[in-house]
């Protein structure tokens, strides 16, 4: 499994953030936006876990409403104030002509969701709208990874967290890819082996158990559950998938987030994740299906098992990619011998 969320053809990625050079905790620029653009159908849902979320039109997204169609999501750092970039990338859709036509113009849906990095720059120092509209101008297929955009501020337990993306491919021909911030109240790695909790991502980026002394460093950081708090993420697949399917592979692909991180989805946090299915790819549905299940049924289950195992490989691309900010130590800084 390799590859970015824009594997899934029309979707398109893009990162505006600021960072001061002597950014510490507490002071200066350290944050940012992200934006996943959709091409034009895009059916869009989502799944909140966590205790403490910070969202913008999640209403919209549930199957029962009336709008179908989503034209980008936000991940954004800034806390509830970051929700503020969301305008930003409105005014970037409406003369692109993308949202929900009406009598004297369109209004574009975008949905957002936040993370809390509020004390790793200044607390002032926060996403606009214009972080928002760069983000969406920036859009393109190639996906910056790590410090990066809404990853800048991110911390995973007491490491870097930051930007990780992936994807797969099906025998069906369908894809599905992931898009994560990680910046998670729990860790990502087990503090007894200094490895990732999953024994098959170990091998998979070729990690080896880091010396003792090491690990010591690490669990001698490792104390109480970080504030820095909330894992938000995008799943994306160009399968024809309806409203109601779509929150289905949402919620799946959280698991992608409790294979990787624990704790996950705590009080603390406010873990959240966007499903978007372009529909690009109609799958015949499978003549073995009983009557009384809906055909749909098989491409959920295929696509949403897809999408947790890109969002757990997502989870450890970002975590590694990230680099040292505001005095927080990234897992290659302090764990180098598992690279050996």
């Amino acid at each position: 499994m390799s590859g970015s969320i824009t594997d899934v053809g029309g979707i398109l990625v893009g990162h505006h953030h600021r960072i001061d050079p002597d950014a510490q905790l507490g002071s200066g620029w350290a944050t940012g936006t992200t934006v996943v653009l959709t091409p034009p159908g895009t059916v869009g849902a989502v799944d909140g876990r966590g205790g403490a979320p910070g969202t913008r039109e999640t209403d919209l997204l549930d199957p029962s409403n009336s709008v179908r169609h989503v034209d980008a999501v936000v991940l954004t750092g800034g806390s509830a104030y970051g929700l503020a970039a969301a305008d930003g990338v409105m005014s970037w859709l409406e003369p692109h002509g993308r949202g929900v036509a009406l009598d004297g113009g369109v209004v574009p849906i975008v949905p957002a969701a936040v993370i809390f990095d509020l004390p790793v720059g200044g607390w002032q120092c926060r996403p606009d709208a214009q972080f928002g509209y760069r983000a969406a101008e920036a859009a393109g297929v190639e996906v910056g990874i790590g410090s990066v955009g809404a990853g800048v501020g991110a911390r995973a337990g007491v490491l870097k967290g930051g930007v990780g993306t992936a994807s797969v491919t099906l025998a069906s021909g369908v894809t599905v890819g992931a898009l994560v911030v990680v910046n998670s109240a729990g860790d990502v790695v087990d503090p007894d082996t200094g490895l990732p909790w999953l024994a098959y991502q170990i091998e998979e980026f070729s990690l080896v158990p880091p010396p003792a002394e090491e690990r010591q460093a690490y669990a001698d950081r490792h104390g109480e559950l970080s504030p820095l708090n909330t894992t938000i993420a995008v799943v994306a697949t160009d399968a024809a998938l309806s409203p109601a399917g779509c929150r289905r592979v949402a919620v799946a692909a959280q698991d992608g987030l409790a294979r990787t991180i624990r704790p996950c989805h705590t009080p603390l946090d406010g873990d959240t994740v966007f499903a978007l299915a372009t529909g690009a790819v109609e799958v015949v549905p499978d003549p073995t299906t009983p009557a009384s299940m809906s055909p749909e049924v098989p491409l959920i289950t295929a696509v949403g098992a897809a999408a947790a195992d890109c969002l757990a490989r997502a989870v450890l691309v970002g975590v590694l990619a990230a680099e040292e900010l505001a005095g927080i130590p990234t897992y290659r800084g302090l764990l180098p011998g598992a690279f050996e």
